[in-house]
């Protein structure tokens, strides 16, 4: 069996949430051990892969764009949309308290400090849309960082590599963590196999042959492993009845190995786990046309406009509207009896609305090109990615008449039950509300009233017009698949990230992290994500983890 010298913490999974805490662990002088079952093509995990988001309160950014922030906003939005209402929430409530505190306070200049840049239009995500008691922001928070989610990583990938270089690092790739050490009550290391190598890009499918076995001993060991959004088993298995039934056919949004692993180690280990039943998936998935992982499905990041029908035809609810509410969406659609949706859109809309998540679909962002980035976003015609998605990806139809669309929808998804006629009148009778500049439609009221701020009007929301007009067409039907993203429980934790045992007390030795620790406390969110907040809560219990350890 393989061992290693004692180190102070051994980081299980070299995501990024693994890598804050191991970077503020090397600036400490300490010793670490970092093991990941993957390749080392992975380093840096799902973060690699994001558009990132980052939740801010109050910045420079926000004030420049107009808009009115404040902590005690924040800290309002954020409890009516977690809807705390469980005794396990204890430990959540004090993380959002706290990570709203990070948000509007120290949190930017760190990211400045460790040379993370943000754009500087703030995008409005998960606006809500009841009243002002209910969920959602009430003002746009969502900055994302210059240099997409690779940016985000490069700071702490280049302090762990100086940790390696110094002799306080060790990377092991391959090595598979299949049971926590723990003596007289106390976890003090981890024991597991080590896989055979494997050259699979970043994302893709790796062998599972073992060919050797290893142990670690550690002051610590913090658990850094991710959710179950690649396993679509447990996903189903965890699935509420408030989200309706799961869906037979999903995509995923995260790579296969994100599959819950280490979640059960570490109950087995001592650990409690909460909140099980609380995960955010997105309805409007596309199936990736040059996919890496299986079932590998992107979100589409949508502005409010396209029009959005059930897969028979029927158009949703208000305040159903695209980038609206995402849970109350997927819990609505799971009433229809299918598992796809569909955008009613324009080619004008795609072009000032259509988004792509993903660092590898927005290059011109993650490659920081002020130029590219002109052109792609303020040029005419939608981004590259966008429009090879539109000719290549396998969820669009382009038409020129409602009568072409529908029956290329209806060809798309034969064994549902489109009601053509329903789906005309839907476009007709929205297309009427465009005679005036006022109207019953809230959908149509709601875009205006997003065209109000700046930052939306710049380069988000399209300017109101008729789905059947030609001068912004051709019409556009896109169908949208459920796609699995994030666990929102998992290991509780206190403030500091050790995590808590089933009677409420600490087990001496271990912490949790990011998406296992359902970014904080077992469940920082609650029912509800603010969107910006997923990256952000690795960033904040990372740090706050890897200070503790460190004693600072």
């Amino acid at each position: 069996m393989a061992t290693a010298p004692r180190s102070d913490a051994i980081i299980v999974g070299a995501g990024l949430s693994g890598l804050v805490a191991a970077a503020e662990l090397v600036d400490a002088g300490r010793r670490v051990t970092i093991v990941d079952q993957e390749p080392e093509a992975t380093f840096g995990g799902q973060a690699w892969w994001s558009f990132g988001g980052l939740f801010l309160v109050n910045s420079p950014e926000q004030r420049r764009m107009g808009i009115r922030d404040s902590a005690d906003l924040a800290r309002s939005d954020w409890a009516t949309t977690a809807g705390f209402d469980r005794d396990e929430d204890a430990h959540a409530r004090l993380w959002a308290d706290a990570y709203v505190d990070w948000a509007a306070g120290e949190k930017r200049a760190w990211l400045r400090q460790k040379g993370i840049g943000l754009f500087p239009v703030v995008g409005w995500a998960e606006r809500g849309g009841d009243t002002a008691t209910g969920h959602g922001n009430s003002v746009p928070r969502f900055h994302i960082v210059w240099g997409t989610g690779p940016a985000i990583l490069e700071p702490f990938i280049r302090t762990v590599r100086r940790g390696v270089d110094e002799g306080l690092v060790t990377l092991l790739f391959r090595h598979r963590v299949d049971a926590l050490s723990v003596t007289d009550g106390r976890v003090d290391g981890v024991t597991g196999s080590i896989l055979a190598p494997d050259d699979a890009e970043r994302g893709g499918p790796s062998n599972r042959e073992t060919i050797g076995d290893f142990a670690l001993a550690a002051d610590a060991v913090v658990v850094a492993s991710g959710g179950i959004g690649g396993n679509h088993e447990l996903v189903r298995a965890a699935w509420p009845e408030r989200l309706g039934t799961p869906p037979t056919r999903m995509l995923s949004g995260v790579p296969a190995h994100v599959d819950g692993r280490g979640l059960a180690i570490a109950e087995s280990g001592g650990a409690r786990l909460v909140n099980g039943d609380r995960m955010w998936h997105y309805v409007e998935g596309l199936e990736n046309y040059a996919p890496v992982w299986a079932r590998h499905g992107i979100r589409i990041l949508p502005g409010p406009s396209s029009l959005w029908l059930d897969a028979t035809g029927r158009r949703l609810p208000t305040p159903l509207f695209p980038g609206f509410d995402t849970l109350g969406t997927l819990a609505h659609l799971r009433q229809t009896g299918y598992d796809h949706s569909w955008f009613v859109t324009t080619q004008s809309i795609i072009e000032k609305e259509f988004a792509l998540s993903g660092s590898e679909q927005n290059p011109d962002l993650t490659g920081r090109s002020v130029r590219e980035l002109i052109r792609q976003r303020l040029s005419r015609g939608a981004t590259e990615p966008v429009e090879r998605f539109v000719r290549e990806g396998a969820d669009f139809v382009t038409a020129t008449s409602v009568d072409e669309l529908v029956a290329g929808m209806a060809a798309l998804e034969p064994d549902a039950p489109l009601d053509v006629a329903r789906v005309r009148d839907e476009i007709a009778a929205r297309d009427r509300m465009l005679d005036n500049e006022f109207g019953k439609d809230a959908q149509l009221t709601a875009i205006r009233g997003a065209r109000r701020y700046r930052g939306d009007k710049l380069i988000r929301v399209a300017a109101p017009h008729r789905l059947t007009d030609p001068k912004h067409g051709p019409m556009i039907a896109v169908r949208l698949h459920v796609l699995t993203r994030k666990s929102l429980g998992g290991i509780q934790t206190d403030l500091d990230g050790r995590a808590i045992g089933p009677s409420g007390e600490v087990v001496p030795g271990l912490y949790a992290v990011g998406e296992s620790a359902g970014f904080g406390g077992g469940g920082v969110h609650g029912y509800r994500s603010l969107e910006g907040t997923f990256l952000g809560g690795c960033l904040h219990t990372g740090l706050r983890a890897g200070r503790a350890i460190a004693g600072r």
